[in-house]
């Protein structure tokens, strides 16, 4: 054996070359910690933006822009200072509208289009109130009366004409049974999306509709048959409640149609850090941020706490408005998954056997 026989042999060849910057790269974003990493800061954001949305908008309540009814005239000295005082109290948020008779204002308040109406009463005045319409508002105006027509030596009367239910004394529960819907219905979505991943378009629709049906009518027996909290018109609240949960999981597919595996980003947005804190349901409209106030009756959340608010305690004063907001969240959510149902991560591959194996 000659000595250049035994010689070392260098390596040659690609596999010997050291991975340039580009390969790190590629093989990085091959991996599975990319995704992780960003996951890493998505779920950091996403839990001060989730504590941030509610303490922002239920932490502290301000009133803005109460709609009250003034029946009659309160004209005299001593009814324009209590006024003057009131409005005061309520950082001048109060916004009174004039009817000439109690009927009118009374029909009025049960239309929600007035969280309250004033009176002359006996030589004071009287303030009704409507705890169904927002048990916070009630209370902040019940209480801010009293204190003023005390410190402006004016009886008042406070008398709460729209009672809340006795299992629900804070007007939570349709707040809760909604934000049940809400999140339940986007997260079976997901579930089918993981579990079910080879449903095909129509057979994932049927079975959103499906767990709707049937997770709603598990919420409102809960609520009403097994707990007592709340004395539902069943069917209809029931159908509320699937509806609510058939738009958010559409919607979810939706994004998953659009944007894939990162569906829940905007999903959790629109409907937990957004819809849920702007619903009207633990703080009511007049006393969020006027943004949310308005917002929040667009979105599937707080269509479906009014929807229900007026269900239990406004059979005869119905309202289209929430159940046309759904609608249209459902409709757009179901067309723009069909539209583009073949960027969907799911489906079958209906290539036959034979093919796919010679392929």
């Amino acid at each position: 054996m000659s000595a250049p026989d035994l010689e070392p042999v260098t390596p040659r060849g690609e596999h010997a070359r050291p991975p340039a910057r580009g390969d790190r790269w590629a093989a990085f974003k091959a991996s599975p910690y990319l995704p992780a990493l960003v996951l890493l800061f998505i779920i950091a954001a996403a839990a001060g933006l989730f504590a941030g949305s509610y303490t922002y908008a239920m932490a502290n309540p301000t009133p803005r822009n109460i709609p009250a009814a003034v029946v009659g005239h309160l004209d005299t000295p001593r009814d324009k200072v209590f006024l003057d005082r009131l409005e005061g109290a309520l950082d001048t948020s109060l916004v009174l509208h004039e009817y000439a008779t109690g009927a009118r204002a009374r029909i009025a308040l049960e239309e929600q289009k007035i969280f309250a109406v004033l009176r002359s009463e006996n030589g004071g005045v009287g303030l009704d109130v409507a705890s169904a319409s927002g048990a916070s508002v009630a209370q902040l105006l019940a209480e801010s009366t009293l204190k003023v027509g005390q410190a402006a030596h004016v009886p008042v009367k406070v008398t709460d004409v729209k009672p809340l239910q006795r299992g629900d004394p804070r007007g939570l529960a349709l707040f809760y049974i909604s934000l049940a819907a809400v999140i339940v219905g986007f997260v079976g979505a997901i579930q089918l999306s993981v579990h079910a991943k080879a449903l095909e378009p129509l057979e994932r629709v049927a079975f959103t509709v499906a767990y709707a049906l049937l997770g709603g009518f598990s919420i409102a027996a809960v609520v009403d048959w097994l707990l007592g909290s709340v004395d539902l018109p069943f069917v209809q609240s029931w159908f509320i409640l699937a509806f609510t949960m058939f738009t958010t999981g559409m919607v979810f597919t939706m994004f998953n149609t659009l944007i894939g595996r990162w569906a829940m980003i905007p999903t959790w947005g629109l409907m937990v850090m957004l819809g849920n804190p702007s619903s009207g349901g633990a703080v009511s409209w007049p006393l969020l941020p006027s943004v949310l106030g308005f917002i929040g009756r667009w979105l599937p959340p707080g269509a479906s706490v009014n929807a229900q608010h007026a269900a239990v305690y406004y059979q005869g004063h119905q309202r289209v408005f929430p159940y046309l907001v759904l609608t249209g969240w459902a409709l757009v959510s179901c067309t723009v998954f069909w539209v583009w149902r073949h960027r969907h991560p799911g489906g079958r591959d209906h290539m036959p056997q034979h093919a796919a194996t010679a392929t």
